[in-house]
């Protein structure tokens, strides 16, 4: 990945801040992307706009552009992900990122800019690495000339995997591990899954004194099938699983710096010296077929044009002692609909005419329950050719909830150890928690 440049917009275009890396590219390349955006767009720009061999690149943030250029041939995902991360960084630090926030600390934005990129090639985009050594109050403090000829130490976590202060200390010493896991999920009008794809991510908070190392262990496939191999080929028996035995083929893994990633080669064991406080320790991917946890069927039964009626059903398809909390359902609706009626058998239902959608919310929904919702609409303005467009054309459902105690995939933490030179008692806490992805369902 190179990247050639990195500007920060505002919402008209205007350059707030640059930083031009390699000197490949004048400053005035910016323009052209400028001019785009000024543009009167129906829809937004692609998030990569070509001009010639120039590549621009952009996420937008509180009304702020973060734009990178690049001539590189390069893999476009890594300068998301680099600009994504630079998001997290600036935030952290400003607490919020927006317009303001940018011109009262153009200062600490150069810093941070020369620090999380060096000629064009990313070095890192972790927050708490950089605040060892970049403060917010170093930009207003007044220089000694004296302490200034000292050397300044660069942090360990910029050379080595260990991203932690020595010098931490608690009095009471814990672990706090998510799993968690965000299904996506489509299905058609009759409940078959046409596509879905898991999303996971290990998410831990650590209070942990002195230089603890731990050994978190997961029911891997690859490592049930390691271990398998190895007796089989030492009692001479063939390669037949162990009955009982569930394990999870994950794809796509991505680790924090901070693991040893020859040990996990070895035996998939994650060992690693944990930095302080919040971080993603991994995360993956899994295209595995999933049973849908939640089904809806949806019912429309039109009255001449004057009115639409919609009978929506909800079932869970989880286990009883299972509830999902905060639970949406988005129907959406003809444009221009009004007079909303709604017969609910639990929930509350709202009609929010600004999205042409009726938003369904249930607090709880425990696991193999059937709920429903009946719904009228008043079509004052619409002719019978609006509708029947409506019902050629209408969006599918969209489906939120949050499902804890649980994971879609079935992974599960088998393991978690805690070892320090002190060897103090420390307790780990681990919570396992299924989410909503882009969870459609067609009628």
């Amino acid at each position: 990945m190179t990247v050639s440049a990195v500007f920060i917009m505002d919402a008209k275009g205007k350059i707030l801040i640059s930083r031009n890396y390699r000197g490949d590219l004048p400053l005035s390349q910016a323009d052209v992307f400028s001019k785009i955006i000024a543009m009167d767009h129906q829809e937004p720009p692609p998030p990569v706009i070509f001009d010639g061999d120039v590549s621009y690149l952009y996420v937008v943030h509180n009304g702020l552009y973060i734009m990178a250029l690049t001539k590189s041939n390069t893999n476009p995902m890594t300068i998301f992900s680099f600009l994504y991360g630079l998001v997290d960084v600036l935030t952290s630090y400003f607490n919020v990122l927006n317009e303001q926030s940018v011109q009262e600390n153009f200062v600490l934005l150069y810093e941070l800019l020369d620090e999380t990129m060096d000629y064009g090639h990313p070095q890192t985009i972790d927050a708490s690495i950089l605040k060892e050594f970049i403060c917010i109050r170093d930009q207003f403090r007044f220089f000694d000339l004296e302490a200034d000829k000292q050397p300044k130490t660069i942090p360990k976590a910029m050379t080595q995997k260990v991203a932690r202060n020595t010098n931490v200390s608690y009095t009471k010493n814990e672990v706090y591990l998510d799993v968690i896991e965000k299904l996506s999920l489509l299905l058609n009008p009759q409940g078959q899954v046409i596509s879905s794809e898991i999303l996971g991510s290990l998410m831990m908070r650590t209070q942990l004194s002195g230089i603890p190392e731990l050994k978190l262990g997961l029911n891997d496939k690859i490592m049930f099938e390691q271990r398998q191999t190895k007796t089989n080929a030492k009692n001479g028996t063939a390669n037949n699983a162990k009955p009982g035995t569930k394990g999870v083929e994950m794809e796509d893994i991505r680790f924090h710096q901070c693991v040893e990633l020859g040990k996990f080669d070895s035996d998939r064991s994650i060992v690693f010296v944990p930095p302080d406080g919040e971080f993603e320790l991994m995360s993956y991917r899994l295209t595995a077929p999933v049973r849908p946890l939640i089904m809806v069927e949806c019912h429309i039964e039109q009255h001449q044009g004057s009115r639409i009626k919609f009978l929506v059903k909800v079932r869970s398809n989880y286990k009883k002692r299972s509830c999902a909390t905060n639970v949406k359902i988005h129907i959406p609706v003809p444009p221009d609909a009004d007079s909303p009626l709604f017969s609910l058998s639990t929930g509350s239902a709202v009609y929010t005419p600004e999205n042409d959608e009726c938003v369904w919310t249930i607090k709880q929904l425990t696991g193999q329950k059937e709920v429903t919702m009946r719904c009228q609409l008043g079509l004052p303005t619409i002719s019978s050719d609006a509708t029947n467009h409506y019902l050629q054309t209408k969006k599918p459902i969209k489906v939120e909830f949050e499902l804890p105690y649980f994971t879609v995939s079935g992974l599960q933490v088998r393991y978690l150890k805690i070892s320090e030179r002190s060897r103090y008692v420390a307790n780990p806490w681990v919570r396992y928690i299924t989410q909503s992805g882009d969870y459609e369902v067609r009628f």
